[in-house]
């Protein structure tokens, strides 16, 4: 009897639940994870900072018509809303593959900067791997990074991803490591030019897409973003990364950018230990600033003990973006909004940066290791 009794109860407790449940879909209809954007009912200081503090170098942007003044006018017009005293265009000669043509767009880029706002840009250049099976590739490849530095007026160089994603030889992928491309490196190194290179993507790309895949929100909105090293499709993340390293191994005397920080913001513990084994690879910031708004006092001591080599970036060109990055490093404010759900669903915290690390970050360690920036517009 008591069994069923207690049956009974719990039937019916299931059932007003379900009822419950039904009246509440009723009222305010199906919600996905998408469209979930709740509207915080917490009370704290805190607001929207629009201005750096300090001008900053941005190091990791991409512009593709600067070769009128018009354009750049139009550029630098949003550039000094939010303080940015220099941008790095990182696409001096874009992703054409016609030598010519790619050549003219870097000239074209340089002198209409030179002409204009000298003070304001730098241009760095780009390799063509595509070739890369052709009889004296290297040879034409090291002759072209050194014509666009000493002629050209090229600040540095800029390793898109696509080399380790994309780059093949014979229809197999070639290796960021291939001796190959080792006269480069050596090259830039000889110039006395950084290397600003980004290898792989977030490690969750590689990841099965399910309920514990932290970028599945990404993925899902961005599908083309999902890797698959099954069967040498792709390469592992662990193996690009890998390559990456050996790279930075092997060409001690070339200064190397690990553009979004080598994609260990999410492990700062670990990218500590590989600062310390290359003592010739900085890190820039760009599109990772919400790991580092969600571990606000890891970060801050991270900063703190790497402060003369960690560079200010943002990659995408979405002035209001801004925001986010200065917030994050120079306030001490609590659970404000990231600018992107499909990248970060969580809240921001403030890292309070020191004036003294925030020049660095901003501009100092960038006027360090890339050469003939001027250096008049900003604070000692």
């Amino acid at each position: 009897m008591k069994k069923i009794a207690f049956t009974f109860v719990t039937m019916l407790t299931i059932s007003l639940l379900q009822a419950q449940q039904i009246k509440i879909g009723d009222n305010a209809g199906t919600v996905t994870f998408e469209e979930y954007e709740p509207k915080s009912t917490l009370v704290v200081p805190g607001k929207t900072i629009t201005r750096a503090k300090f001008p900053f170098i941005d190091v990791h942007n991409h512009q593709w018509e600067m070769n009128s003044k018009e354009n750049l006018t139009k550029i630098i017009t949003e550039m000094d809303k939010m303080n940015m005293g220099l941008m790095v265009n990182l696409s001096g000669r874009g992703f054409n593959q016609d030598e010519a043509k790619s050549t003219a767009g870097l000239v074209g880029m340089i002198s209409a900067v030179k002409a204009n706002n000298p003070t304001r840009f730098a241009i760095f250049t780009n390799i063509d791997f595509s070739k890369i099976n052709e009889p004296n590739w290297t040879a034409k490849a090291v002759k072209m990074l050194e014509d666009d530095v000493k002629l050209h007026g090229a600040k540095g160089l800029k390793i898109y991803k696509s080399l380790g994603f994309s780059v093949k030889d014979n229809g197999k992928l070639v290796p960021v490591d291939d001796a190959r491309i080792d006269p480069i490196w050596a090259k830039a190194g000889e110039l006395g030019i950084p290397v600003l290179i980004h290898t792989a993507d977030p490690a969750s790309f590689w990841n099965p897409l399910n309920a514990q895949n932290e970028r599945w929100l990404e993925l899902k909105t961005h599908p083309g973003r999902k890797r698959d090293a099954a069967e040498g499709k792709d390469y592992s993340w662990e193996q690009l990364i890998e390559q990456q390293h050996n790279v930075f191994r092997k060409h001690p005397k070339t200064t190397f950018i690990n553009a979004h920080m080598g994609w260990y913001p999410n492990n700062l513990a670990k990218l500590d230990s590989l600062m310390e084994a290359f003592p010739n690879m900085y890190a820039e910031i760009g599109a990772v600033i919400a790991e580092l708004g969600r571990q606000p006092r890891m970060a801050k001591k991270f900063f703190e003990k790497r402060q003369d080599r960690i560079l200010f970036g943002k990659d995408s060109w979405v002035p209001d973006e801004y925001q986010t990055y200065f917030r994050v490093l120079e306030s001490e404010d609590e659970y404000f909004p990231y600018h992107k759900k499909y990248h970060a669903y969580w809240r921001m915290y403030g890292m309070g940066l020191s004036d003294e690390i925030l020049k660095k970050v901003y501009y100092k360690n960038a006027l360090k290791i890339i050469p003939g920036l001027d250096k008049s517009q900003f604070p000692k």
